[in-house]
């Protein structure tokens, strides 16, 4: 990565000390100021006013960050589909019409459409062309509009933090590669993108295609993507570590952002753009080809497309996954401590799916006696994807004495809930065959039903579930949409976004669902208050449709995936 020196000066390797690091360089907090003011104060129309392949495509949604034009647009699915739900619009108390732009949060601005634009009214097409035909165009010029918006976040980024003096004169050179990884090439990437999409445009008003261009540029140039996304856990993990032992690090970034032009967003959601943008964009080209027709050559290209970012985020994931399953591993291992017969922990085929205290129950088992706290003693249950550890917490918390293991595969459930009110909370966990070759059951008390049902799903996970899977086919299966992004807190929970429908297989009385995401099959469990429930059986019905013709093309043995750098 090429680090900008912004007149820093390097001596036999070491960076020379800000002047703002001593103490006669504090008065000239104000200067250093007015100077990132000025460093950053080129409008991104100005900056590329030489190149008309990024002007009026940029001037398309003016001042508008792509933080704020994703949630907008995110917000904008939830509202249509309550409308066709018959539910009110957000904090109305009637149902709305139907909008044709949600204005944007923190703005005067609207998201652009097609539609609205002066040449297509001027044109006549509006009166030609048949509704489906416009809501084509509506997807395809979204995927333009917010590419542009994504880089104007991007040059943000660039001009007001990498390449700001108040934040590059407070770090090392390894800092700055930590922090920045290989952001410069990311925005090569979608500067080159951007001006192929506004080519296209510049062709006819009438877009003819959008997603071939997409696949030309995920097969020759979105590589970059995976090697930043690999790198955030790193990235995260340096920043916590620069923030609390650089105080003047900490103090600068602080100035940065409360300046008006980052509109009250953080620096850390400036660094996870990319993996933000190259999913929304996997999900922008699956939009489209839901509305395209059937065996028509640009419904080849939206499947060429998908599937290449299908590919990209696939090893996004991945390559986060294996970096931190193998840490955790190499944590856990050294704080176990093995009674008899020691077990391998760390496998490159093996990670942890949940951990947790739970209480074995031992003793007679009478109403008496399950009242009383002498009938619990604590355990700690490690499940991995392969192996169930058994362990006993030591007396300062920090080590685990193992006490049995088994397979996972040899593990078997039974839930007591029909036992009475007393067992609401307990389960039997049977080991088939544990480490001393025998089987043995554990009868075990967790916290509350939600986290029962957890541990029971976790533990025997071919357990048939409340509601059926999506890929049983039901025309009227059980789904929520996330209205509230959530981050997920647990090996087995579910982080969603905004807008993400999913198909519901289990529910708790107390607040939490497990359920599969329909456009890309992940499981895990999330508390009910993010998500509402879709309660038209015709949403329902056409989600689970579309989910099937997506997922049939990715079933398919990717025939069409023509080189694409023979295209160019």
């Amino acid at each position: 990565m090429s680090l900008p020196s912004n007149g820093i000066t390097v001596l036999g390797g070491v960076r020379s000390r800000s002047p703002l690091a001593t103490p006669g360089g504090w008065p000239r907090r104000q200067e250093m100021e007015e100077l990132s003011e000025r460093t950053t104060s080129i409008s991104m129309c100005e900056k590329y006013c030489s190149k008309s392949s990024f002007c009026a495509i940029m001037c398309l949604c003016p001042d508008v960050l792509y933080q704020e034009y994703r949630d907008t647009s995110k917000q904008q699915e939830i509202e249509q589909r309550r409308q066709r739900d018959g539910l009110p619009a957000a904090g109305s108390g009637v149902s709305a019409a139907p909008a044709l732009q949600l204005q944007l949060r923190n703005s005067m601005h609207s998201l652009s459409l097609w539609q609205n634009l002066e040449a297509v009214k001027d044109s006549g097409l509006l009166k030609t062309l048949e509704t489906k035909e416009i809501i084509l165009q509506e997807a395809m010029f979204e995927l333009v509009t917010s590419e542009a918006s994504y880089y104007k976040s991007l040059e943000l980024l660039e001009t007001h933090f990498l390449r700001n003096p108040l934040l590059v004169n407070t770090l090392s050179q390894s800092d700055m590669h930590f922090l920045f990884s290989n952001i410069e090439d990311i925005m090569k990437a979608s500067e080159r993108f951007l001006m192929d999409l506004e080519h296209r445009i510049e062709e006819s008003i009438l877009i003819s295609d959008v997603c071939d261009i997409v696949h030309i540029h995920a097969v020759n140039h979105f590589q970059v993507f995976i090697s930043y996304v690999i790198n955030q856990a790193y990235q995260e993990k340096n920043y916590r570590r620069i923030l609390q032992e650089n105080a003047l690090f900490r103090e600068n970034i602080a100035i940065l952002e409360n300046q008006p032009k980052v509109k009250g967003l953080s620096f850390t959601s400036f660094l996870i753009l990319p993996f933000q943008r190259i999913t929304r964009l996997k999900l922008l080209v699956q939009n489209i080809l839901k509305k395209v027709e059937e065996n028509s050559e640009s419904e080849k290209t939206a499947i060429l497309a998908h599937q290449e970012l299908e590919r990209i985020v696939k090893e996004c994931n991945e390559g986060v996954r294996k970096m931190s399953r193998t840490e955790e591993l190499i944590s856990i291992e050294k704080t176990l401590e093995f009674k008899s017969k020691s077990v391998p922990v760390i496998s490159h085929s093996r990670w942890l799916l949940k951990k947790g205290e739970v209480q074995q129950m031992s003793g007679p088992k009478s109403t008496r006696t399950m009242r009383s706290r002498k009938l619990y003693h604590p355990i700690y249950l490690f499940l991995f994807n392969n192996l169930l550890l058994i362990t006993k917490r030591s007396s300062s918390g920090e080590k685990y004495q193992v006490l049995d293991s088994c397979s996972r595969s040899m593990l078997r459930t039974e839930d007591l809930e029909d036992q009475g009110q007393m067992l609401a909370c307990a389960f039997v966990l049977k080991l088939l065959e544990n480490q001393e070759d025998r089987e043995v059951s554990y009868m075990l008390k967790s916290e509350s039903i939600s986290d029962k049902l957890r541990w029971i799903y976790a533990l025997t996970p071919n357990r048939r579930t409340r509601f059926l899977s999506t890929s049983t086919h039901q025309p009227d299966s059980a789904q929520v949409q996330c209205i509230q992004s959530y981050s997920s807190q647990e090996p087995d929970e579910l982080s969603v976004e905004m807008a993400d429908v999913l198909h519901i297989l289990e529910c708790t009385d107390d607040g939490w669902m497990l359920g599969e995401r329909l456009h890309d099959g992940e499981r895990g469990w999330f508390p009910i208050r993010v998500v509402e429930r879709i309660m038209s059986a015709e949403v329902r019905a056409q989600n689970l449709k579309e989910c099937q013709r997506i997922h049939s093309f990715m079933n398919q043995t990717p025939l069409l995936r023509l080189g694409a750098r023979d295209i160019l």
